[in-house]
C-alpha cells in the first residue's frame, strides 16, 4: 500500500493485522480524491473506521489541515501512528483515537468539538450504519453547508438519498465497494 498523490506520493504504508479489516484498494481511494480534490486543501478531515488510515494520510498528503483517525482496533492505531511517522506527518495535523465510531460521535456532539468539514466513514460492510448517518443527517459533524460525508458501503447495501440536512450527489461503484457522496445543503 502506498499514498498515490502529493506530498508523500509513493510512501509506503504498513497494513493492519487486525482481524476483520478490509482496506481501500489504491484504485478506489484514487477515485475517491478526484472527487474530493477541491474539498481537501486545508480541510479538517475525519477518517471513520481508519484501518490502516491510508485514507486519512492521503488527504494530509494532499493538503488538509487536520486529519482525526477513528480506529476501534488498539492495533489499528499503532499501525496508522507508524504510518504517520513512515510519512512524516506532524503530530499537530493528526490526531489518532482509539475508540468506536458511535462512541467517538456522540461524545463529540455533547462536549460541542470542532467539527469536519469531510468525513470518510468505511465501516465493516456487515454493520448497521444507521446511528452513525443518523448523527450526520442531523447536521452535527459537518461543520457548514457544503460539508462532504463519504460512505463507502457495499454495492448491494442501498444508501438514501437524503439523510436529514445531507444529500447524495454521487455513487461511484469500483467492484463490490460502492462511494456514496453526501453535501451538507444546510
Amino acid at each position: 500500500m502506498r499514498i498515490t498523490k502529493g506530498k508523500y506520493q509513493k510512501r509506503p504504508l504498513q497494513s493492519t493485522p487486525a482481524d476483520g479489516v478490509r482496506p481501500t484498494v489504491r484504485r478506489l481511494r484514487e477515485t475517491l480524491f478526484d472527487f474530493l480534490d477541491p474539498y481537501i486543501r486545508g480541510a479538517r478531515f475525519l477518517d471513520l473506521c481508519a484501518g490502516s488510515g491510508a485514507v486519512g494520510l492521503e488527504a494530509l498528503s494532499r493538503g488538509a489541515a487536520h486529519v482525526t483517525f477513528v480506529e476501534r482496533s488498539p492495533k489499528a492505531c499503532d499501525v496508522i501512528e507508524a504510518n504517520l511517522e513512515q510519512c512524516g506527518a506532524s503530530y499537530e495535523h493528526a490526531e489518532v483515537v482509539a475508540d468506536d465510531v458511535l462512541s467517538f460521535l456522540r461524545h463529540a456532539v455533547e462536549t460541542q468539538e470542532p467539527v469536519w468539514d469531510v468525513a470518510f466513514f468505511d465501516p465493516p460492510y456487515a454493520s448497521d450504519y444507521t446511528e452513525v448517518l443518523a448523527l450526520f443527517g442531523a447536521g452535527a459533524m459537518l461543520r457548514r453547508k457544503g460539508g462532504i460525508l463519504v460512505v463507502e458501503h457495499l454495492h448491494c447495501n442501498t444508501l438514501s438519498d437524503a439523510l436529514g440536512l445531507l444529500r447524495r450527489w454521487r455513487v461511484v461503484k469500483r467492484g463490490d465497494s460502492c462511494l456514496s457522496f453526501y453535501e451538507r445543503k444546510r
